[in-house]
C-alpha cells in the first residue's frame, strides 16, 4: 500500500506543494510543482531532499507555525486532482494580498 503526504514551502504569500508517495518496496517518489515526479532510494532520503529544499510536512505544521510563513491553516489545503497533470495545475498557489 502507498502512502502519501503534502509538504509545502512558501514564498510571500505563494504556497508550494509537493507531494512524496511512499511505495512498498521503501523507495519514494516526490511529485513536484512542476509536474515531475522524482524518485528516491528510501523515504528518508526523500524526506531530506524535501526539508534541504524549505519545505515542511503540511500536517506537522500548527498555527503558529503556518502564520510565521505568512498564512493561516484556515487558508490552506493539499491541492486535488483526477491525476497527476490535472493536480499540477493547483500545485502553485497564491494566496493573494492579507487582508
Amino acid at each position: 500500500m502507498t502512502r502519501d503526504e503534502w509538504w509545502l514551502a512558501s514564498l510571500g504569500r505563494t504556497v508550494i506543494w509537493a507531494r512524496l508517495r511512499v511505495l512498498d518496496a521503501g523507495t519514494a517518489e516526490v511529485f513536484d510543482s512542476d509536474g515531475n515526479t522524482l524518485v528516491y532510494d528510501s523515504e528518508d532520503t526523500a524526506r531530506a531532499m524535501l526539508m534541504d529544499a524549505e519545505f515542511v510536512a503540511f500536517d506537522g505544521l500548527d498555527a503558529d507555525d503556518a502564520l510565521e510563513r505568512g498564512f493561516s491553516l484556515d487558508e490552506v489545503a493539499p491541492p486535488t486532482g483526477i491525476d497527476d497533470a490535472a493536480l499540477r495545475e493547483h500545485m502553485v498557489r497564491s494566496l493573494g494580498a492579507r487582508a
